[in-house]
């Protein structure tokens, strides 16, 4: 009885854990698509903000490779009209520059002259040409009106037969008839900022100016085309809308954002390709205003693949459940248990695959050694990168939540703070150079001040990038310096040589009338002390003289740590004498240096005989000398523990006459003359000082040394 119940039980039971479990089944099914759906979407996004990095990655380095571009221009156009030469001396001052600007794509410089109608050609390793402006000619009369912000004007693209062109063109200062213009190829210019830029395996970039031009792809049958048309002329059967909407409404009208199109191409492979794109502006030039356009795109498969293949074994387990649930509801909770782990452990694994992925672009930003955080409206820390954080000696969670004010001074904080202010209001980025002053060194950096919007367009936080132009800042002064010295060493030679004459006709006449004067009486020393003083004149004029002499390239070689143990056997008895501890660290083995081993003594014996008179108490003094490979230079650095020098004096240490010994004890001429001699030599002398006025710091000077190797 019991064994024809049992059935008529239990297959209702049974039929309605099949039912349950295959309801379940399904709506997991359902739930299954709905979350990888989400998860697509998702990551997509997620991809696309990194993708957008790159982007903003591009656009900076190039936007700041024109700066030097245009700073390099500017430095040549002065330079050629302050300083009028023939055309043989200006041809070798361009191919110096060329050497600057050829990595950045210049292939030619031309000088047009107006007034007489020619044109002055300049090429790399070449001789230079003079050609007549012919009717017609490309070249106008007068340029466009240049904004008083820019100093350079800056081209629209140009199509050529061997693809895109612009140029930099600006008057030649106090020259009202001429011009000079940089030619600069697009293509050799972009491939090194673009070419090898990879968005996750195969993504890549492109670029296109502001009327629809390709400038940059990696089909280089697409360089030159227009991008509305070259597509669709390729592919046909592809639809190009989406991709044109977002070129036309979004990228040529200067904007940011991310998204996807269907492609023709991908890297060989043809046929209907999703991808997903994130563009950036470029901005040329603001007066007029002129910017292009990067994208970095990559096929939605690089990361739907995982997630497909992952999907698609979902489906087979479910159907081998639900066949598996014929056989019984026992089999059919195994293997619902068996789907629910496996489904966990796919997720797991997803999930780690996704933080490996965000670990890989965050590492982007991790190993970039610039300064990098976001800040929020109130001025506090979001997020820093490790690199800002250990150059201010800690870790980035020491310093989130935490005001600009706990890294910065309170002034720089406070501007740093109007900046963002700015860039929360207007949505634009800003840009500014500050000076920190870091342990003993003061360093500058140029920071970018850049929106990072949410998806309603709003600012949510404000991106700060900045890096250290210290060592710009610094060529920057040594050119000023040097165009400075060399306009009063030619001053001086003029004044050396007219008072050298009348100077020794008194010497001369000095010494005639000591002849004829009793020794001891009181003429005779007054007729010493204007021999003395007349003698002293003499020897200022032969310092300035040596200066300005310009001697044969005789290729001549020195040894630093030999000459400077030669110039250490004559001052040792003055430093022992003052009380002053010598502290010799010379690397061994250094390559020998350019230049005269007698000019290289005096200039060591000059700084050392400063470092004395600048230690009257005693002290100490370090002389160093080491090997810079990356530079191919040997350094020598001389560190006293002196009084130091003043802030406003320091800039004037090289002039000539400039001394801040009391009157009588210096000539004014040693820093001077030894900074000719270094110079000479193609090498540079810096000077960083610490004043004794400032109270709990050390002061002391350091002047280091860097001369050219063989």
């Amino acid at each position: 009885m019991k064994d024809t119940i049992r059935p008529k039980i239990e297959k209702p039971v049974v039929m309605f854990i099949i039912f349950i479990a295959v309801f379940f089944l399904l709506a997991g099914a359902v739930l299954g698509l709905s979350a990888i759906k989400e998860m697509k979407k998702i990551v997509a996004d997620q991809f696309n903000q990194e993708q957008l990095v790159i982007a903003r990655m591009v656009k900076q380095r190039i936007e700041r490779e024109i700066k030097l571009l245009k700073r390099e221009f500017a430095l040549l156009a002065e330079d050629i009209s302050a300083r009028p030469l023939d055309l043989e001396d200006q041809n070798e001052r361009i191919q110096q520059s060329f050497f600057r600007v050829l990595e950045s794509g210049v292939w030619k410089i031309e000088s047009v002259d107006i007034s007489n109608r020619r044109l002055h050609t300049f090429m790399p390793h070449r001789r230079w040409s003079v050609k007549p402006i012919l009717e017609g000619s490309p070249y106008p009369t007068q340029l466009p009106t240049i904004p008083e912000n820019e100093s350079v004007w800056v081209s629209p693209p140009q199509i050529k037969t061997w693809g895109f062109a612009f140029y930099l063109a600006a008057p030649l200062p106090d020259e009202k008839f001429k011009y000079l213009i940089f030619h600069i190829n697009a293509s050799w210019f972009l491939a090194p900022f673009l070419k090898e830029i990879r968005s996750g395996s195969s993504g890549y970039v492109w670029m296109i100016e502001q009327n629809g031009y390709f400038l940059f792809h990696p089909d280089a049958n697409f360089i030159g085309k227009n991008a509305f048309t070259a597509r669709e002329e390729k592919f046909p059967d592809v639809p190009f809308a989406k991709i044109n909407f977002i070129q036309r409404e979004r990228m040529l009208k200067g904007q940011q954002g991310t998204g996807w199109y269907y492609s023709g191409w991908h890297r060989g492979i043809t046929g209907q390709i999703k991808k997903l794109i994130a563009y950036c502006p470029v901005v040329v030039s603001e007066e007029p205003p002129q910017s292009w356009s990067v994208a970095v795109v990559a096929p939605v498969s690089e990361i739907e693949g995982a997630l497909r293949k992952g999907s698609l074994k979902l489906f087979l387990l479910q159907g081998l459940v639900i066949v598996f649930i014929l056989f019984g509801s026992a089999t059919i909770l195994v293997f619902e248990i068996r789907w629910s782990r496996l489904l966990e452990k796919k997720v797991q694994q997803r999930t780690e695959e996704l933080k490996k992925s965000e670990e890989k672009y965050r590492s982007l930003v991790e190993s970039a050694e610039d300064f990098i955080f976001t800040v929020d409206s109130q001025g506090q820390f979001q997020s820093m990168n490790s690199f800002t954080a250990n150059f201010f000696g800690g870790h980035p969670q020491d310093f989130i939540g935490k005001h600009l004010s706990s890294l910065f001074s309170e002034p720089l904080a406070r501007r740093q703070h109007q900046l963002t202010d700015l860039v929360y209001h207007h949505g634009k980025s800003v840009r500014e150079e500050f000076k920190i002053q870091f342990e003993e060194h003061p360093i500058w950096i140029s920071v970018n001040f850049m929106p990072i919007k949410n998806d309603r367009g709003e600012v949510s936080s404000v991106l700060c990038i900045a890096r250290d132009i210290t060592e710009n800042k610094n060529l920057e002064r040594q050119l000023v310096n040097a165009e400075k010295l060399a306009s009063l060493g030619t001053l001086a030679a003029g004044v050396a040589h007219e008072v050298n004459n009348p100077l020794g006709v008194i010497l001369g006449f000095t010494d005639i009338l000591l002849r004829k004067t009793e020794t001891g009486s009181q003429d005779y020393e007054d007729l010493k002390a204007i021999e003395r003083q007349g003698l002293h004149c003499k020897e200022v004029i032969e310092n300035l003289l040596s200066f300005t002499r310009v001697e044969e390239d005789s290729h001549q070689y020195a040894d630093v740590n030999t000459s400077l143990e030669e110039t250490i056997k004559i001052v040792r008895h003055v430093l022992e004498m003052n009380h002053i501890n010598l502290v010799m660290q010379l690397t061994p083995g250094l390559p020998m240096v350019e230049g005269d081993s007698r000019q290289l003594q005096q200039v060591f014996l000059n700084l050392i005989t400063n470092a004395v008179a600048a230690m009257k108490e005693g002290g100490a003094l370090i002389i160093r000398t080491y090997f810079k490979k990356k530079h191919r230079k040997t350094i020598v650095q001389f560190r006293d523990t002196g009084i130091g020098i003043k802030p406003e004096d320091i800039d004037h240490i090289f002039e000539p006459f400039f001394t801040t010994k009391p009157e009588g004890e210096g000539t004014g001429l040693g820093l001077f003359v030894s900074y000719g001699i270094i110079a000479k030599y193609g090498g540079t002398i810096d000077c960083f000082s610490q004043c004794g006025d400032n109270p709990g710091k050390p002061s002391g000077t350091t002047f280091t040394v860097k001369l050219v190797t063989v």
